[in-house]
């Protein structure tokens, strides 16, 4: 009993048990597993997830949520293609990458307005920008795909600096940043609480308007930091990018800890559930699963944010629990 208490309280513990126990099965049946390639090509397929993850991470802490990152990310990638595609516009890189981080953060704060001015829930708005940004994807690309692209930016964004792409790189950047916004500032003292007590919050004067437009901004804009690193790692622009990818977004953040109401969560968790999301796939295709291994991927996605929704409900009401009873 003690032991579940303790894996309620810190998640970490118990993903960081599965994470071994998967790496210690799979490298059982086939020990290229744990091959350094291997290993590699992981951390740079955590790279993206990781990076929007710590936006959407401080969307959720305020008791909100963002559903619209992966349509997002798609609509960027499909307006930088055209922008400094060779066979589109031909404009410069260091003229459409600055436009595409700008775009994303006007459309996060978009979204952010829209909550907090208009006053409508999150999941509507989200759930609105993800059709609809989609549907402008496709409008754009007119189902054909963006080739072209600068081969400089190729060469940055795949092979990066030491062995690792730019995207990594990236990713530990916004992984220390967003740490130091959640432990070291006023700011994320002040995302908790919004998150914890909107009452509360505004009892203390907190302005939860601004605070919630900071964060679904900044989510915007490391949606754009994405796509502007790892997108171009590819010889083009794919006209289904980013299908599912707020899914797994979303699913690495309640996985991690983060409370689905608000309020409590750690950085650390998360990118454990990155990388627990991540390996799914990989050691499904170790195992020689086969063609059904992106099925299995998706239920078992389902199946852990379920698991975490479940024991966060659980957790909570243990809380409530001990606060009634002192």
């Amino acid at each position: 009993m003690n032991l579940l208490n303790r894996l309620l309280r810190e998640r970490e513990y118990g993903l960081t048990a599965v994470i071994l126990i998967i790496g210690a099965s799979v490298a059982f049946i086939d020990t290229g597993f744990l091959a350094a390639g291997n290993l590699k090509d992981l951390i740079i397929r955590c790279a993206p997830t990781c990076i929007v993850a710590c936006g959407v991470m401080l969307v959720v802490l305020t008791g909100e949520i963002d559903i619209s990152v992966g349509s997002l990310m798609a609509l960027l990638a499909a307006l930088m293609g055209m922008m400094i595609s060779e066979t589109r516009m031909e404009l410069s890189m260091w003229l459409g990458i600055p436009a595409t981080l700008m775009l994303g953060t006007l459309v996060g704060a978009f979204t952010g307005a829209l909550v907090t001015f208009g006053k409508v829930p999150s999941i509507i708005v989200t759930l609105g920008l993800l059709t609809a940004l989609r549907g402008l994807t496709t409008l754009i690309m007119g189902g054909n795909n963006i080739d072209g692209l600068p081969d400089g930016l190729g060469q940055m964004t795949k092979y990066g600096v030491l062995g690792m792409p730019i995207s990594v790189w990236t990713a530990i950047v916004v992984i220390i940043i967003t740490g130091m916004i959640i432990t070291q500032t006023a700011l994320g003292r002040r995302l908790f609480a919004v998150g914890g007590s909107r009452y509360s919050a505004k009892m203390v004067g907190l302005s939860e308007t601004r605070l919630k437009l900071f964060v679904f901004a900044y989510t915007g804009f490391l949606t754009g930091l994405a796509t502007v690193v790892d997108i171009p790692r590819l010889p083009k622009i794919e006209a289904g990018i980013g299908i599912g990818f707020e899914l797994l977004v979303i699913t690495c953040v309640v996985v991690g800890g983060v409370s689905i109401s608000g309020g409590r969560g750690k950085l650390r968790g998360v990118l454990l559930a990155v990388l627990l999301m991540t390996m799914i796939r990989p050691a499904l295709t170790f195992m020689d699963v086969g063609e059904s291994g992106e099925k299995w991927t998706r239920a078992i996605q389902g199946m852990f944010i379920l698991l975490a929704v479940i024991t966060d409900s659980i957790a909570q009401r243990r809380r409530q629990r001990r606060i009634h009873d002192h």
